[in-house]
């Protein structure tokens, strides 16, 4: 038995890097996209999304509407590149938590299932995963660290 367990923590050990960083990417890649989309679009309808902030009595909500709006598509943008990643994370994961607190409180908490069903879980996700993971070695921020790593070598 502990041959075929060696073997599989040798595999594993030899996968799970070019796996973490492909995966990394696609989550990068995919939900970044959606930031830029969801971004861009607040502040293309600006009017529109003023007008719903104003309707959630979000302060301000010009302001915010802007804020919002400006956040997702640069933060998205900058999550494809994988450049500032956990730092563009914090903003970006604030904006989810009061997305749920204001534009999805209406659906109630009642479950889990309510919590997971509505639209920020999957972007509150994957930015807690690149805060606590970074961007993986496929990007930008892994580039400027190997560029700086041989730098002071």
């Amino acid at each position: 038995m502990k041959p075929i367990l060696d073997k599989i923590a040798c595999l594993h050990a030899r996968f799970n890097p070019p796996m973490q960083c492909m995966v990394l990417l696609f989550l990068r890649i995919t939900i970044g996209w959606r930031f830029y989309l969801s971004g861009s679009g607040k502040l293309r309808h600006f009017e529109g999304t003023k007008e719903f902030f104003t309707d959630l009595h979000i302060p301000a909500p010009g302001f915010h509407a802007g804020l919002v709006g400006g956040t997702e598509m640069i933060g998205g943008l900058l999550l494809i590149a994988g450049l500032c990643t956990r730092l563009i994370s914090v903003p970006l994961i604030v904006s989810m938590i009061v997305a749920y607190l204001t534009a999805h409180r209406a659906e109630g908490f009642n479950s889990l299932y309510d919590f997971t069903d509505q639209a920020p879980f999957m972007f509150l996700c994957v930015c807690l995963v690149t805060l606590v993971f970074g961007p993986g070695k496929i990007s930008l921020d892994g580039l400027i660290a190997r560029w700086w790593k041989n730098r002071t070598d």
